[in-house]
């Protein structure tokens, strides 16, 4: 199943990454036999190998360059996140006393807020974008990676090797450095890879609500709620980047338990 997961995600970005050589049209070209007689949508066909949309834009070449706004956004915000996560957790967990309770207590704030609907507000707030989309997820996402590395921060810093730093009066900057924060990388590691597909699915509900990725840029969100209407007459418009939307998520899932259980030998034979 690992596998099975990096073998998808290395097909999606090789297409994100080739997508000017592979799509078949721009994909913002608007092409004269793109609908029917009736000006609907064309079905999948020699020419347009998914069918078109609402436009008589080519779904196929729209649906490669949503690939390359998924992946940024999914790995930019992501890694924003682990930054911001990271950070507070480490500081929190450190430190501790009131330093530690006011971070603690505003990621508790923060969590006790539907991640969707802060998202939705912030991004109401600012003016949509790819870059603000990515920053806004980031902002919703980071809080809990703060708690996972507050918890093992503390943990960590009652270990034998830290005292004996310690005493050899190592600075705090060396310990968080050199010992705290390598600790702490197979878990970032894993957790990053699994909250990829969390940013994924929520960069395409934003855009889905319309206060994602605005058009003309695609993006796999957008493309669904641009042609929703069609829905019913012309289902392939909703269910391709459907589906392509769920075998990313999917895909990054499969990779991160494969790692969660490699890294942790409690959860070895688990799966």
């Amino acid at each position: 199943m690992a596998a099975f997961g990096i073998a998808v995600i290395l097909i999606i970005i090789t297409a994100a990454i080739f997508a000017p050589q592979i799509a078949t049209f721009p994909p913002d070209q608007q092409n004269f036999d793109g609908l029917t007689l009736e000006g609907a949508p064309m079905p999948p066909n020699a020419t347009y190998w998914v069918g078109t949309d609402l436009l008589g834009r080519d779904l196929f070449s729209r649906l490669l360059y949503g690939a390359r706004t998924s992946l940024i956004i999914g790995i930019v915000a992501n890694g924003m996140a682990l930054l911001i996560g990271t950070t507070v957790g480490l500081v929190a967990g450190w430190w501790r006393g009131w330093i530690g309770s006011l971070l603690m207590r505003l990621t508790d704030l923060m969590m006790a807020f539907p991640a969707l609907l802060l998202a939705i507000c912030l991004a109401a707030i600012f003016q949509p974008s790819l870059w603000i989309v990515a920053l806004v997820i980031a902002l919703v996402n980071w809080v809990q990676t703060a708690r996972i590395v507050y918890t093992q921060t503390i943990s960590l810093a009652e270990r034998d090797f830290v005292a004996a730093e310690r005493t050899l009066g190592a600075s705090d900057a060396r310990i968080l450095w050199h010992h705290i924060l390598p600790h702490l990388v197979p878990t970032l590691l894993v957790w990053g890879t699994l909250g990829i597909s969390i940013t994924v699915l929520l960069e395409a509900t934003l855009s889905y609500l319309g206060v994602g990725v605005q058009p003309p840029t695609p993006s796999w969100g957008n493309i669904i709620f641009e042609n929703q209407t069609y829905f019913q007459s012309a289902p392939w418009l909703v269910f391709i980047p459907g589906a392509a939307i769920l075998l990313l998520a999917l895909a990054f899932n499969l990779v991160g338990d494969a790692l969660r259980e490699e890294m942790d030998p409690t959860q070895k034979g688990r799966g």
